[in-house]
């Protein structure tokens, strides 16, 4: 089998790495692909968004099966142009995709199918927002509708932030046409989990619940970010809730879209919010989330071309998901400035000297005169499998101990919220 990946981040390498460890893959290209990921794959110098080019290689290079890694290329229709060359791929198609590429649409469906979720207000106006902001006058949260990279949520503790919030997305255009029309929701509190489930547009089959550290600083401190640390499984989505998980949310989502004429195929990953009312979803999203990708595929013992070819055949009901014992733990190495502004092409050292049951996934990385060197924001994804949590921190951290580039940053609390 030859197995095409769509692009080049840290979910993409790990993508690449699970793979790998395939005896049914005989081949893997990646586009574009990074430094590490070029040790596994043939990477292509494509663009993830191009999709003539991409539907392009597939032709030429006979692949059997396409994965698609991020959001962008599945919201702009990769999917739909592949399917109808008749290529075998993996990713819903646009209009399924689109319960990420817009938050209105995400809240709309699971206003219709009764899936818990915040008290919400939609505009395309500027000054009604600012006027709505003032009279709750209070916590809240303002989101750009579009896709942002995962930065255009901005958690607002006072009207003042939010105010600046939506100045910052609608008028200064901080993500541009993703900010044309923006969420104001309730500011809900507890604990966020990510769960990511298989589905073949019928049956539903969860992974190992994870849980993301979004905020660049230690303590959750800071702006936003695409994400600075992941650990799966997450403890606070036992057994029971995450029966409910699926029952409630996963289940109707996936149904509720069938309903909607977007029927869904792919991974679809819930972002949910621990209240003291129960589960509560705060947005979806169409694939992998990247870093929770890295430790997940690390604990999964199953081969993903086995579940994948069953997916797209409609019969997911099929497998049974297998999953090594322990826990992983991701902490991602950033470049300095990030999520801000930030220097590439520095020289990153230190990545043959990574402990035993210890992967270094490259998200942000090139090669100059045969150095691996920084090319993007988050630059890699220490990722560690060990017998338990505690244990997968202190070998993930080791690794991370081994690693040098000027400028690099982490936070130094991942996984911390599991031992609490």
């Amino acid at each position: 089998m030859k197995v095409l990946i769509v692009g080049g981040g840290g979910r993409e390498h790990a993508l690449a790495w699970k793979f790998s460890r395939s005896p049914r893959v005989k081949k893997i290209f990646c586009a574009p692909g990074n430094a590490g990921i070029a040790a596994l794959a043939e990477c292509a110098n494509i663009n993830a968004e191009d999709i003539p080019a991409i539907v392009n290689l597939v032709r030429s290079q006979k692949i059997d099966l396409t994965v698609v890694g991020p959001e962008a290329p599945l919201v702009a229709g990769l999917v739909d142009a592949l399917e109808k060359e008749g290529y075998p791929v993996f990713g819903p198609r646009k209009r399924a995709a689109e319960i990420e590429g817009s938050k209105v649409l995400a809240k709309e469906i699971m206003l219709k199918n009764d899936i818990p979720t915040a008290w919400y207000a939609v505009f395309d106006d500027a000054a009604k927002a600012a006027g709505y902001i003032r009279k709750i006058d209070g916590a809240c949260v303002v989101k750009a509708d579009g896709l942002a990279a995962g930065k255009g949520v901005i958690v607002a503790p006072d009207a003042s932030t939010a105010l600046e919030a939506v100045n910052m997305i609608m008028k200064d255009k901080a993500f541009g046409a993703a900010g044309d029309r923006i969420v104001v929701e309730e500011y809900l509190r507890g604990q966020e989990a990510s769960v990511l489930a298989f589905t073949d547009g019928e049956h539903v089959v969860p992974m190992l619940p994870a849980q993301d550290h979004k905020q660049v600083f230690d303590d959750d401190r800071g702006p936003n970010t695409g994400g600075m640390g992941a650990y799966a499984p997450a403890p606070l989505i036992n057994v029971a809730l995450q029966k409910h998980v699926l029952e409630k949310i996963l289940v109707p989502t996936v149904r509720g879209m069938a309903e909607e004429g977007r029927p869904y195929r792919g991974v679809l990953y819930a972002g949910i919010m621990l209240t003291e009312k129960g589960p509560f979803v705060l947005e979806y999203n169409a694939r992998f989330g990247d870093p929770e990708a890295q430790p997940i595929l690390m604990m999964l013992e199953s081969d993903l071309a086995d579940v994948l070819e069953a997916l797209l055949a409609g019969e997911l009901n099929k497998v049974d998901l297998r999953w090594h014992s322990g826990a992983s733990v991701c902490v991602v190495l950033a470049a300095g400035g990030y999520p801000g502004s930030y220097r590439k092409g520095e020289v990153v050292a230190g990545l043959d000297k990574m402990p035993e049951n210890v992967l270094a996934f490259h998200a942000g990385t090139g090669i100059e005169n045969d150095r691996v060197v920084t090319a993007g924001g988050r630059v890699l994804g220490i990722t560690a499998l060990a017998e338990d949590i505690p244990a997968a921190i202190d070998l993930a951290y080791r690794g991370v101990s081994q690693v040098q580039f000027a400028g690099m940053h982490h936070r130094k609390d991942i996984g911390k919220k599991a031992l609490d």
